[in-house]
């Protein structure tokens, strides 16, 4: 049949994509277009989308550390690969982390608020006890524990974060009355930065500030009283930042240009790791700045090691990397009706894309230096662990979204059925093939003669009326030849 016939048949199967000479495979386009809406209308879409973004992250930022560290670890005796085990250990650590977090209900976050925030305030007064507070270039806000170096400030981010979640969300009804919005959270709020800001950590201060305007923001507090905060957090940042003459030369800097010995020797070699980079960089693992040029280039600067090694491309890789995460999370923001899930995830949020941004544009060139690690990349072993718990956070509250349930469930067990298919065993084939040999020195059938198989009832009954037919003919032949004698 040629094709004009077939198409002029009516009767062919809907079901079936027939070729012709437009479209020899079918229209792919549609059929591209209705698989790709119905995977972003898919109420899992951002459980399986935190976890893939998250995958990606993290084995950017091991690959990255690797490169970044092992000349100068060759250098000082050590193996190149220390800084990869290293940077392993915190992440197989955060792993664990990360699917405990994922496993435990929302309930669970909102009744251990209080308690989170309180133990995230007293690791963050660690850092001014003597002998376990250790300041590093005049910024106190790391504990050191058996050789090992926290900075307590990183889980309390994430505890800030529920504990804004779980306070905003009941008293949302009463946010108007300025009573109920000055108390308990202004002393919190001013507690938690005041103990970060005693450690002279600017920056990671406003990153926790980002933090909270997000959250109180999303609890749908009045704008008068948004804006009159955020005046007023301002102006204390200016005053802590005229006040302070190391912090005032980044900006004069950073403003005009002109530095005062090597004091923009960190931003410069950032920026020419980067001009070096070009379009597709000078490859993995052959970057000159990580020869010791650039300073802390497996932390704060690490994004400048990738845009020298895998140029623009990298560079913006990374960047929509980022970008994803934040449409999952403004789309479950957007998809959750629960309050306390809702501002949870705007705190998170503001938190970890707001100090990625600020991370790559200090590296850019468009803020002063200002030093906040890239979140899931950069060398430190308590901003990942944090990291990777805030993660396990979201990834529970996404299980929790409308639908989620039923979508993941369903997906999990099409998998478990998938799994469970097995071959046949080889005791039934091997007991098969005699039978088929039986068959072969049996009769032939005749060619052509494709007889249909019958079940095993018809065969015993076909079996049953020849013997009985058997019989009857021999009975018969009996009585004739009786007669005939």
């Amino acid at each position: 049949m040629t094709i004009e016939e077939t198409r002029r048949d009516g009767r062919r199967s809907t079901g079936v994509v027939r070729p012709d000479e437009d479209q020899p495979l079918g229209n792919i386009s549609s059929r591209m277009r209705e698989g790709v809406g119905s995977w972003l209308r898919s109420p899992a879409l951002d459980f399986y989308g935190l976890i893939v973004i998250g995958a990606l992250l993290i084995s950017v930022g091991l690959v990255m550390v690797l490169s970044s560290t092992a000349v100068l670890n060759i250098a000082k005796g050590n193996s190149g690969y220390a800084g990869l085990l290293r940077q392993g250990t915190f992440a197989a650590m955060g792993l664990v982390l990360l699917v405990v977090a994922a496993c435990l209900p929302p309930g669970f976050y909102r009744k251990a608020a209080w308690p989170l925030f309180g133990i995230g305030l007293a690791l963050q007064c660690l850092v001014f006890v003597p002998g376990l507070g250790v300041a590093v270039d005049g910024n106190r806000n790391w504990v050191s524990i058996g050789g090992q170096t926290l900075q307590p400030s990183e889980f309390l981010k994430l505890a800030l974060a529920v504990w804004l979640g779980a306070l905003l969300s009941t008293k949302r009804p009463l946010l108007h009355k300025p009573g109920h919005l000055l108390f308990p959270l202004l002393p919190g709020v001013v507690l938690a930065l005041g103990l970060v800001m005693a450690g002279h950590d600017l920056g990671t201060m406003m990153i926790m500030a980002m933090l909270v305007a997000s959250a109180v923001w999303v609890s749908g507090v009045p704008r008068r009283w948004f804006m009159a905060a955020g005046v007023a957090g301002a102006l204390g940042i200016v005053a802590m930042t005229v006040t302070s003459a190391n912090r005032m030369a980044r900006i004069g800097n950073w403003l005009h240009g002109v530095c005062e010995g090597d004091s923009c020797y960190q931003s410069d070699q950032g920026l020419m790791g980067l001009a070096e980079g070009g379009w597709w960089g000078v490859g993995l693992g052959e970057s000159r700045q990580k020869w010791g040029r650039l300073p802390a280039a497996e932390d704060d600067y690490i994004f400048a090691i990738i845009g020298e090694e895998l140029g623009l491309i990298g560079t913006l890789g990374v960047l929509a990397l980022f970008t994803v995460l934040a449409l999952l999370m403004f789309r479950m923001i957007t998809r959750i009706d629960d309050h306390f899930l809702q501002i949870t995830i705007a705190g998170i949020s503001a938190w970890l894309l707001g100090q990625a941004f600020v991370n790559m544009m200090v590296v850019t060139g468009l803020l002063p230096v200002i030093g906040v690690p890239l979140p899931f990349i950069s060398s430190g072993g308590s901003a990942l662990l944090a990291s990777m718990t805030a993660l396990g956070v979201l990834i529970s509250f996404a299980r929790r979204e409308p639908g989620a349930p039923e979508a993941i469930s369903a997906r999990l067990g099409s998998v478990r059925r998938s799994i469970s298919v097995l071959p046949a065993p080889r005791d039934a084939a091997s007991s098969s093939r005699p039978r088929r040999a039986s068959r072969a020195k049996g009769t032939k059938r005749a060619p052509g003669s494709n007889r249909p198989k019958r079940a095993r009832g018809s065969k015993r009954s076909t079996r049953r009326t020849g013997r009985s037919s058997a019989s009857s003919s021999s009975s018969a032949s009996s009585s004739s030849s009786r007669r005939t004698r």
